[in-house]
Formats: C-alpha cells, structure tokens, sequence
C-alpha cells in the first residue's frame, strides 16, 4: 500500500448518544462514557474499502510472484533431473 490512511466518513459515533442510551438501560455514567469513549476511539482503526482495495493489490502481486517463483524452481529442477538421466 502506499502508507497513506483513509478517513472514515461514512458513518461516525455518537459518543453523546450512545452515553445517553447506556445510561437508559442503567449503567453509571463514568462508565457509560468511558464506554462510549472506547467504541469511539477503536473506530480510528477500520479498514477503509480503499486500505482492503491496496491489500487486495499488494496479495495479488505477491501470489504472482510466488507462482513466477515457483515456475522457475520447477523447470530448474527439471533441467537437473532431466539433464542426469
């Protein structure tokens, strides 16, 4: 990939909210926004669809070259064997 990071702007969290809704269902505020808060911050670290699109890239090359690699050991070894017999 390129190393560059993709922001992600298709959806995002409402820490507010979701404080408020823990909140409903009974959980101590201190920790119904530490528990927001978390949620939030994990977010920073999906993978956009462009980060799988690179990856995607990057597998494909190096399955190419592992199959050229592959091909080139083979008929090596065949010359060998090929060559003594």
């Amino acid at each position: 990939m390129d190393g560059r990071r993709h922001a992600i702007t298709a959806t995002s969290f409402d820490t507010l909210k979701a404080t408020r809704d823990l909140e409903a269902a009974g959980v101590e505020r201190s920790q119904a926004e530490a528990i927001a808060a978390a949620i939030r911050d994990s977010q920073g670290e999906l993978a956009t669809k462009a980060d799988l699109a690179g990856l995607k890239v990057d597998m494909l090359k190096i399955a190419i070259g592992i199959v050229a690699a592959n091909t080139i050991l083979t008929v090596g070894l065949l010359q060998v064997l090929g060559g003594t017999g």
